[in-house]
């Protein structure tokens, strides 16, 4: 008689978390795309003295523009923040200004860190580049949905991305897809009293039930008292990239502007 039996599975599944890169490659250092805690704390002193007053203490005092959970009017990669702080904006109270480089990158750093002076500041990239990269060098689209489009893969849907997830947690996923695994995503694999092999993402899990996507895109409800076995995996499946600092940046400016709305021109 085959005995019941729950473990962290040791093999990677047919899926992926976030992002589906064809193979593995060594990891790359996560300092390549973030800011130095020095420039970031030094933009939060920058924005004390030039922004805070018409921002407001948590940048959210401007209609439309919210700097701190990164909600902007027009800007999408870090240059075009930059533009914006130096040029300032046409029709509006506001005025351009004049920050030496290091207290321009301090700026941009404080905003991308959350307004958090201990945090950690994602370089954000093009999103019209990232674009490029979601459908061809990063190989997403095998695994994930966007808007309707792609792989009907157990992976995640996007879509709506940008809104649940930071820049910081967008590297660490595709950095390190485990660490930024969500149990709600968990490999699963479960073996019935018939026989049946089931395979899947986990949506949820309770007492005596677990309700999984499987990998023929069915939505599965399986009754613990009727399996032989159940494997949910703490590990993600996604390798770790071939890409470049640049196009990490560059796909991290992309999947920010998925919002749970129409696509948009990013070119």
């Amino acid at each position: 008689m085959r005995s019941f039996s729950r473990r962290a599975s040791t093999t990677a599944p047919l899926w992926a978390l976030l992002v589906g890169w064809p193979s593995p490659a060594p990891a790359q250092s996560v300092a390549d795309h973030t800011y130095t805690a020095e420039a970031i704390q030094a933009g939060s002193r920058v924005y004390v003295t030039e922004c805070a007053l018409c921002h407001g203490p948590n940048g959210d005092r401007v209609d439309g523009v919210n700097l701190r959970r990164q909600v902007f009017r027009s800007a999408r990669s870090d240059d075009d923040l930059r533009r914006v702080i130096t040029n300032g904006v046409g029709g509006s109270r506001m005025p351009g200004i004049a920050l030496q480089p290091a207290e321009l990158d301090g700026i941009v750093a404080f905003i991308r860190a959350g307004f958090d002076p201990d945090g950690v500041a994602v370089r954000v990239g093009d999103a019209a580049r990232g674009r490029t990269v979601f459908m061809g060098a990063g190989n997403c689209t095998m695994c994930h949905r966007v808007q309707g489009q792609g792989g009907r893969r157990t992976a995640p849907d996007l879509s709506d991305i940008g809104l649940v997830r930071t820049p910081a947690q967008l590297q660490r996923t595709i950095l390190d897809p485990t660490s930024g695994l969500m149990p709600m995503n968990r490999p699963v694999r479960a073996v019935t009293r018939s026989g049946e092999t089931v395979r899947g993402r986990r949506l949820n899990e309770d007492t005596f039930t677990i309700q999984l996507v499987d990998t023929q895109e069915r939505l599965r409800s399986l009754v613990k008292s009727e399996l032989v076995e159940l494997e949910v995996s703490p590990r993600a499946s996604m390798p770790t990239p071939r890409l470049t600092p640049d196009q990490v940046a560059d796909l991290i400016g992309y999947l920010l502007t998925l919002r749970g709305l129409p696509a948009r021109d990013v070119s």
